[in-house]
């Protein structure tokens, strides 16, 4: 819900100012100098980032105790190439062709200051890459990689990044990676992916995960 209601907030923001603006701009004449123009021009591109913001912070959910985020699914197409299908606990679906003996899910978490969580704000997570890798470190070195982002977007304003760039970590923003440990791939192998605090743990959800992780093992 905080999530969702932070992001009407920024939208609305960013509406309010722009309209400000375009009126603003409507009723004042060139002639008022070149100063007053430019600040309306300013105040709209304040209005678009605003809504920018807003639309990122929206493809983040918030982090309740620990959870299943993903389950995953592989079906051998060749010697060290799979398909993978994950589904998402938001009913969205992927499918990517992945090479290699193993596989790892990467998220992003941003974790807030500690007076967040007094009043019920919970890290925020989304996922954000499918990687695949081989056994042999000679083949890491000449063979295809697979790295699939599984949410990309089109703009440039990205909260995660600035949060990092900026080094918020010192207010209590922690933007982090999280990973799931790299696990086999196998034929008709599932795995489901949970998250919390630490980070996302793979956990094999089948007979034929089991058997792929106790031959690895």
């Amino acid at each position: 819900m905080f999530y969702t209601l932070t992001t009407y907030l920024l939208i609305a923001i960013g509406i309010v100012i722009a309209a400000f603006t375009v009126r603003y701009l409507i009723r004042t004449t060139w002639f008022q100098g070149w100063l007053k123009g430019m600040l309306g021009f300013s105040l709209l591109f304040c209005s678009a980032v605003f809504a920018l913001v807003g639309v990122d912070f929206y493809s983040y959910q918030q982090l309740v105790s620990e959870k299943s985020v993903a389950t995953l699914e592989f079906s051998q197409l060749d010697e060290q190439k799979f398909s993978a299908k994950i589904l998402t606990s938001e009913g969205k679906q992927y499918n990517f062709d992945i090479n290699g003996d193993q596989w790892q899910l990467d998220a992003r978490i941003i974790k807030w200051p500690s007076a967040f969580g007094a009043v019920g704000v919970r890290p925020a997570f989304r996922l954000e890459r499918i990687s695949g890798r081989y056994y042999s470190w000679e083949k890491e070195q000449t063979e295809p990689r697979s790295v699939f982002p599984l949410d990309e977007h089109n703009y440039s304003v990205d909260i995660w990044e600035w949060s990092k760039r900026l080094n918020l970590k010192d207010v209590g923003i922690d933007a982090t990676y999280g990973s799931a440990t790299y696990l086999p791939m196998a034929d008709g192998a599932l795995y489901e992916v949970s998250l919390s605090n630490t980070g996302l743990v793979a956990r094999p959800f089948n007979k034929a995960a089991e058997s792929a992780i106790n031959r690895w093992n």
